[in-house]
Parts: structure tokens; sequence; C-alpha cells
């Protein structure tokens, strides 16, 4: 009997994505399993490729062509049951390859990447499990030969100690070469040991019982009886700003602990991590892990680990961490669910939410989705009785919310007041630095400067390969697209077209950084955006220093709009919300409500009470207003409605097929064909409820290079629907259209890719 192996093959397209079958060599019989990472030959080169392992099957009569297996990872580093279940569901739900899918479930960093090894290609995995060298102490250094100062300053360090590592050796000035030959001498001893890695070793364990309220109380008793019931449970944590949902968290936690189950809680930004890793570490100690993207490539590979290996009962992380190698799971917890980040943007395009939904399932466990502003969709499953609903209407403590007054910025300029901060607001700001108080600044636009306009033809300069402005970066002095990294040197003051005088016009973090030092002399900001946290840590060390008041004015981008708590925060201003209110998508009106709830939520949050400042020029705007109320229940009758009228989810599903390619008119006419190609599979199920919109072009047109349409689907993302979705798309590929325009399918999407 032959044993075949079919397995999903690195960077094959939509249109050829299959399992390919591959004799297993007797060297590699018995440990090979399901999951498993090999090396194939594929192509006609017979080049090295990785392939992931889904199926293996026993012939005794295999067809004579089949290529064989050229290596296979460890056994260890292979995906789970658990973990090949989420590659099958996100490959049946999201429309990616195969190996999409299971890039998106191990860990970044971990890829396989072949090598060679007495001159064979093998496959070399980072999933193994990392070892690391530790020395002991096992003999006496002899006085002859004399030893060096090396060797004896090795043999003291592990006399005070059982024993050391070899990094932690060299850390002291001890080579590898003096452990060696110590070794050879017989005076020490080398041993291998799995590596592990606490990132938090410096957060005390200071467990204390968390107090409740009455309203606290009620709402997690609730949430404990599903928690208990053995089966899948869903929750919808409903409360206003400050209401103290975290500490319902921590009791669900204790409790999911204490039936000896595990928990997973997920955070929209990783710089919402540092807080949540704070509180976790010090109520529940160093069974704790983390999963999200500023780690590099070894922690997150040793947190990953550390999670296989069922060392962590508590995994904290962003979108990514739903995939965490967790087992017996009791609960999950999608903090701040609203958020858009939750989305996947590049395949597999998935939800979090879907695949939270599916871990559930399959772990008969509870999901809590928490949040002050909660998806349209998410509160109509609530009130709707799919989900429970818990609700906490009070602060915690009794506080009361911010007020908010509107600075009408039309008013501002005819009083000649240019800058983009209000003369209001500056007032503000200077009362709270008399105080000693601190203010939070929340602008949603990066860079200094949004467009580069010609004074003469009015021509606005782009980038070359997106249908994008390009936006001026003061402090590295360039023009940058912030889509395809395209950067101009330097910072031109003429237009390129008719040689006019180029104006720089608009705003962003980094303008209003030089106003506010400028209207306040010696006010100590903090800019947080996304050139200003690049580095490591940077999220955690800013928010630590502002906490410590070391800052009077934090001026940011929407990471500071959500989930911190800083005592002695009073005046919140929110700038250039305008943009967001008026953009396109669906989701507009409910965006810009949740982001001003949000980021005023985050004054007044001790004893000093709180204030906010909108400026905005439509005061009277009716989202603006209930926004200013912190009236979700308001919005969320007048959104429901708008929703039912216009047939948008959750009365439908939402569905966008985009297309790209070098040449704009033949991706137009593959999108065109693929909607001609949709409507006559869609006429053969008359009953299959579905609305086709276009093609139109993406709203941005062009990006790197390539032109940009689609196609919008109102639909129901069901499995007929999914199914005629495949059959499109494989008549898609059999005419050749892929080679015109590349397509991509995502339900997340609210208008555009």
């Amino acid at each position: 009997m032959a044993t075949i192996a079919k397995v999903a093959v690195n960077d094959a397209t939509i249109h050829f994505d299959k399992l390919y079958s591959y004799l297993v060599p007797g060297e590699l019989a018995g440990r090979l399993w399901p999951g498993g990472i090999v090396l194939v030959p594929f192509g006609r080169g017979n080049r090295p490729r990785m392939a992931v392992v889904l199926e293996l099957t026993q012939e005794s009569d295999p067809p004579t062509r089949l290529k064989t297996l050229l290596d296979a990872a460890p056994e260890d580093a292979r995906l789970t049951p658990d973990l090949l279940s989420l590659v099958r569901f996100l490959r049946e739900r999201y429309f990616c390859t195969w190996y999409e899918a299971v890039k998106a479930v191990i860990p970044y960093g971990a890829q396989y990447c072949p090598g060679v090894e007495d001159g064979r290609p093998v496959v070399k995995s980072r999933l193994a499990r990392p070892t690391e060298r530790v020395y002991h102490l096992v003999g006496a250094l002899a006085e002859k030969p004399k030893p060096g100062p090396r060797q004896r300053m090795a043999v003291e360090l592990l006399q005070q100690n059982e024993s050391m590592t070899q990094h932690e050796l060299e850390q002291q000035g001890v080579s590898r070469t003096t452990l060696d030959a110590l070794c050879a001498k017989g005076v020490l001893r080398v041993s291998e040991r799995y590596k592990s890695l606490d990132l938090f070793s410096q957060i005390p364990y200071e467990p204390r019982p968390v107090e409740l309220s009455a309203e606290q109380q009620a709402a997690c008793d609730q949430l404990e009886a599903d928690l208990l019931s053995g089966e899948p449970r869903a929750a919808l944590l409903y409360g206003v700003t400050g209401s103290g949902k975290t500490s319902v968290f921590v009791k669900l936690i204790e409790k999911t602990l204490a039936m000896g189950r595990k928990a997973l809680v997920l955070v929209p930004e990783i710089g919402l991590t540092p807080q949540m890793i704070r509180r976790l570490k010090a109520l529940f100690g160093n069974r704790l892990a983390v999963q999200h993207s500023a780690l590099n490539n070894t922690e997150r590979l040793l947190q990953w680990r550390m999670i296989q290996r069922g060392e962590a009962d508590i995994v904290v992380g962003t979108r990514s961490a739903i995939f965490a190698p967790l087992s017996n799971i009791g609960l999950i917890i999608l903090d701040e669910e609203q958020e858009h980040t939750y989305q996947s943007e590049s395949a597999p395009r998935y939800s979090a939410h879907d695949v939270a939904k599916k871990r559930v399932a399959a772990e008969k466990a509870l999901l809590v989705f928490a949040s002050a502003t909660p998806r349209t969709e998410t509160m109509f499953a609530a009130r709707s009785g799919r989900i429970r609903l818990v609700t906490l209407r009070e602060r915690y403590g009794g506080r009361p919310l911010p007020t908010v007054e509107f600075v009408d910025m039309r008013a501002e300029l005819a009083a000649g007041n240019p800058r983009e901060l209000s003369a209001r607001l500056i007032s503000e700001l200077a009362e709270n630095l008399q105080r000693g108080e601190q203010s939070i600044l929340l602008l949603n636009r990066r860079g200094y400067n949004t467009v580069a306009i010609c004074s003469d033809c009015g021509e606005v300069l782009k980038c070359p390969n997106c249908s994008v402005p390009l936006v001026y970066h003061k402090n590295r002095q360039m023009l940058l697209c912030h889509h395809c990294g395209h950067q101009l040197q330097p910072v031109p003051g003429l237009c390129p077209s008719c040689g006019g005088k180029l104006l720089y016009s608009g705003f962003g973090t980094q303008r209003v950084e030089e106003e506010l030092a400028a209207a306040l002399p010696g006010a100590r900001i903090l800019r947080m955006d996304q050139d200003s946290t690049m580095q490591k840590n940077a999220h955690e060390r800013m928010f630590t220093r502002f906490a410590r008041q070391e800052y009077d004015i934090l001026l940011g981008t929407q990471m500071v709009a959500k989930g911190l708590d800083f005592e002695k925060v009073t005046l919140v201003g929110v700038l250039g919300i305008d943009s967001m209110l008026f953009g396109q998508g669906f989701r507009s009106y409910e965006n810009t409500f949740s982001l001003i709830t949000q980021v005023v939520g985050r004054g007044g949050r001790a004893e000093l009470p709180g204030r906010a400042l909108i400026q905005t020029a439509v005061p009277e705007h009716p989202v603006l207003q209930l926004a200013a109320g912190q009236d979700y229940e308001a919005f969320y009758q007048e959104e429901i409605a708008f929703r039912k009228l216009c047939l948008y989810p959750p009365y439908c599903a939402f569905c966008v097929v985009g297309f790209s390619g070098s040449q704009d008119g033949a991706v137009f006419a593959a999108a065109h064909r693929f909607g001609s190609i949709l409507a006559e599979q869609a006429a053969r199920q008359p009953r299959l409820p579905l609305r086709v919109l276009g093609p139109t072009p993406m709203n941005i047109a062009m990006l790197n290079g390539k032109y940009r349409y689609k196609l919008t689907l109102k639909c129901r993302n069901d499995a007929a629907f999914r199914a005629l979705m495949r059959q499109t798309l494989e008549e898609y590929g059999e005419q050749k259209l892929p080679a015109r325009a590349s397509v991509a399918i995502d339900f997340n999407s609210d208008g555009d890719m």
C-alpha cells in the first residue's frame, strides 16, 4: 500500500487552487499527519515549494506519474485538528486559497522556508519547538594548564547559579568557544531545553478582589449563567463609556479559569493591549500570552508555542489572536466590538466576529461582544433575541458623562481665524494647563498637510501609482503616499504640469502639533500617530508617560479614542470629524457616532468632571447631536430604519467583488463579464435573493499601478450563495479572464476595498 498526501501548495492563485497528490516516501512514513508542513516538487521545473497536508490516503495502485514529497517539517510543527478546521472554514467562507488560510492561522514570522542539507532540499520550520543551550557546573576547574579569565568567570557564574543559558552567559562576556572548551574538560555539561519567554516579567503579581457595583454584578450573573450552560452562547455587553465593562470581564475570566477552562480576549488596537495585559497579569499571574503584530518574529513564535503547549490560560491580542492555538476555550471576549480593525483587509478577508462564533460553537463556550457603541448588526441580533443583551447604564461610581459643546468652524473662519484650532479650544486648553489637568485631542488624519494644489491650474499633486493625493510630512521633508509608500523628495514648490506655485492646504497631526506649540508655549505635547509609533513598544511607552503626567496634551489619531483610562484627563477636543461624517460607505454615520462617543468618554473618568468640544462646520447635524448626547438608543433607531429602507446589513449581506489589472478597459470589461456570468448562474436559482450593482470604479480607482473596479452585491451569505459565487469564479477562470483582471471577494466591506 502506498501513502498518498493531498496537499495545498503555496502561491497558488484562487483559480488554480486545489489539492495536489504526492507519494509519501518510506522515510517519512509514520511521521506525517494532516496539518503537516512539507516540501514538494512543483511545476515543470520541479522547483521546491512549501505545502500543507490536508489529507492522507492509502492506495494499493497509485498513479504512476505521481511525484514524491521531498521533505517534511518536524511533527510538532504541524497544525492541530482544530486549527485545520479553521483553515477549511476560512477557505470556504472567504474565497481565499488553501495556503492563504494556513498563513492566517500560523503566526507571522513562522513561515516555512526551503533549505539545503547534505546536498538535498529540506523544509525548515520555525514552528518546531525552539530550544536553547543550558550549561551546568559538574566538575572542578584544574589549575594546569592555566585557565583563562573567561573560563574562571564562567565557573564563578555557575557556582552562583544552578544553571545558565548560553544567552545569559554571553551577556556576561562568556563566549560559546569558552563554554565548549569547558565542556571538553568535563567542567561543564550542556543540555537543551525548550525556550520560553515571559514578556511581562516586570508586572508584579498582585491579586486583589474586584469589587462590582450592583449593576455590574447583575450583568456578571447573567453572563455566568451562559458560561456555565455547557452550550455555545453569545451575548452583547452594552455599557456607556466608563461603566466598568473590564471589571465584568475580569470576573468572567476568574470563573472560566475556576472551571478549568481558558479565555481569549481580543482588543481592536495594539495600543490597547498594554493596559489589558497589565491588569490581567497582575490579577492572574504569568500564565498569560499575547499575540499581535508589534511583537518581533521570535517573540510572537515563542508566545504561540507557549499557547500550543498548554502553558497559557489567558490569551490577549488583536484580530489575529482569534487563531491562537488555545484548547478548551470557555470564554472569548471581543472588546470594542464595533471597530473595523476586526475585519481583515487582505486575503483571507475574514471577520474576527465570524471566526469567534466558529470557535465558540466548536468549544461550547461563551462569546461576549462588548461596546458602548455596538455595531448596528450586533445590537439588531441582541434585540431580535439571537444573542443575550446585557446592559450597563451607569458610569462606575455614579460619575456623570462629560458635557459636550460644539464650536462652529464657519464662525471661526468668518472671524478671521484660519487655523485648525478654534479660539475656544485654545482657551479651554489654556485653562486646563493652569489647573494642572490633562487634555486629549483627536484628529482623524496624520501627517502635516493633506494636499498640494496648484494656484494656477488647480491640479492636485497625486501619487503616480495610486489615484490619491500625496501627503506632506514635514519632519521628513517629503511627500508620501499612504497607500503604496511612494516618496517625493525634495518637496516641490512648483506645479509639474504648468509651473504654477503649489499651495499646501489641509491639516494633519504634525501641523496641529505646531499650532499647539505656538499657541500654548510651554505646553508638553505628545503626538501619537502611525509615524510616531513605529518603534517597538512605542504605544506602551507613550501611554505610560502620559499616565505619569509627563505631558499635558495628547494629540493623536483614532488610537487615542478608545479604551484608555487617564484620571487627570478632563478635556477632550475633536477635530476634522466632518470628513468622516461625509465619507463614503453605508457605515459612515455609525463610524462617526462611535468615534465621537468613544473619545468623549475618555474624559472625566475619575473624581474630576469631564467636558468635550467638537469642532465642525455642521454642528446641527443630527448624528453629531446624538453623539454629543451619548444617546446610542436614539441613534440605533435612526440607523436601523435607514438600513431597512436602503436594504443594508443586517437586512442583507453585503459583498464587494473587486477587480484589478494593468489595463483600464480590460479590467472594466472583465468586471462586466463576471457580472454577466453571475446573472446567468443566478437565473437558474430564481429563489436566491440577489441584487448586483456596477461595475463602478473603486473609491481609489488606481492602486500600486493597478486599475480597480467593483461589483456590489446585496445577497444572503449562505451556503447556496457561496456555491453560486464559486461556480461563477470557475467559469470566470475557464474564460481566461483572470489574465485581464484578478478577483477578490470581500463580505466585510462597507462598499469598497
